[in-house]
């Protein structure tokens, strides 16, 4: 940790400011890419990390295996991987694991990483969702030991993550051999939080990833929401929450991004009791600050999220942190700077700055891009 600190904090102040890059590249009409785009485009941003984390989500990922839950797994020793598998065993039909292929690369102290392809067994109660019991028997493994962890576990996607620059994460794990019809891609710069490979970003559970720049103060309250509806947070970082944030609300709740957009990053007050005292806009509004008000993600950020279908950028309301869209031909871009942007796809068909606090959405299913404002 010595070393790490030296390198996270080379002059010992007492407070290090944000910097994460964050960028997300999306074909609207599901075609897969290589990794060469995505990886270029975040390094073009390496100033913005320090080598304690960078991480890819890439979707579309594993064809073959696409109706298996795909759950990559980092273990700190060799006994708690056998203790882990042998869970598995008992929890899932396992149809093909292997260690992750890696090569050498300027990483620290990489895990062991396995990956396995498993559908639940007949152990699974006939009234609980696949879903439901995958997330459980992901939420048991990460909360045993201290020394396993998921970090991906959703269908025909996976997490690719650790410590390092994420140009030398895509080197370690040899990502030029996939490709993906949705990429979203970090470098981390952790501020208050350790630099570990489970911290890495993105954040993942189910099918859902999510990579941010910013700095959680709401992280206790939205904590302990979460962990009244079965989520237990594992990796040390507040963008854990986040990512339990977007299941719980869009997938067990069935809320829209429309809905969710106005939890995570409401309206102020002010703005609220401005509103026609009888419109249904105010009601709705005001009931969903009271009702999820324990969801609000309150400080500086700015996020990419994404899951099969759609990938969202959404910002705090008023901008603490930066984030820029890109449009050309088929593919919806999102990004830290314009210049990662740029670096790959030169002549853009459109390029702006989103609103605070206001959702852009690139849709598969509509093969189109959208702005939803309050």
């Amino acid at each position: 940790m010595k070393g790490l600190n030296r390198i996270s904090n080379p002059y010992g102040d007492d407070k290090v400011i944000d910097a994460c890059s964050l960028f997300g590249m999306m074909n609207l009409k599901g075609k897969r890419f290589s990794s060469r785009d995505p990886v270029e485009a975040i390094a073009n941003m390496h100033d913005r990390g320090n080598g304690l984390g960078g991480g890819f989500a890439i979707y579309g990922l594993y064809p073959e295996y696409k109706d298996y839950y795909a759950l990559h797994i980092m273990y700190l020793d060799q006994d708690v991987k056998e203790k882990t598998e042998r869970f598995l065993s008992k929890s899932f039909d396992v149809v093909f694991d292997e260690e992750m292929p890696t090569r050498e690369a300027k990483v620290h102290d990489p895990p062991i990483l396995w990956r396995y392809f498993v559908q639940p067994n007949k152990l699974k109660p006939k009234k609980q969702s696949t879903d439901d019991y995958v997330a459980e028997k992901v939420m048991r493994i990460n909360m045993k030991t201290g020394k396993a962890f998921v970090f991906s576990s959703g269908k025909d996607m996976g997490v690719f993550k650790g410590v390092g620059f994420p140009e030398d994460i895509a080197e370690y794990f040899c990502l030029e051999e996939y490709s993906g019809y949705i990429w979203i891609c970090h470098g981390r710069f952790p501020t208050n939080t350790p630099g570990w490979w489970g911290g890495a970003h993105p954040f993942s559970i189910l099918e859902w990833t999510i990579i941010h720049n910013g700095e959680l103060s709401s992280y206790g309250a939205n904590r302990r929401y979460l962990e009244m509806h079965g989520y237990k947070c594992t990796m040390q970082t507040d963008t854990e929450v986040i990512a339990y944030a977007f299941d719980f609300l869009m997938r067990k709740q069935g809320f829209p991004i429309e809905i969710v957009s106005k939890i995570l990053a409401p309206l102020f007050w002010s703005e609220i009791d401005s509103l026609d005292a009888d419109s249904e806009q105010k009601r709705l509004l005001a009931a969903l600050r009271q009702t999820y008000g324990g969801l609000l993600l309150n400080g500086p950020f700015s996020i990419i999220a994404a899951h099969h279908g759609e990938m969202i950028g959404l910002t705090d309301r008023i901008k603490l942190r930066p984030l820029i869209a890109g449009m050309k031909g088929d593919f919806f871009y999102l990004s830290s700077e314009e210049s990662a942007i740029r670096l790959v796809s030169p002549t853009l068909d459109k390029v702006w700055t989103p609103r605070g606090g206001e959702p852009i959405v690139g849709r598969l299913e509509t093969r189109s891009v959208i702005e939803i404002l309050a």
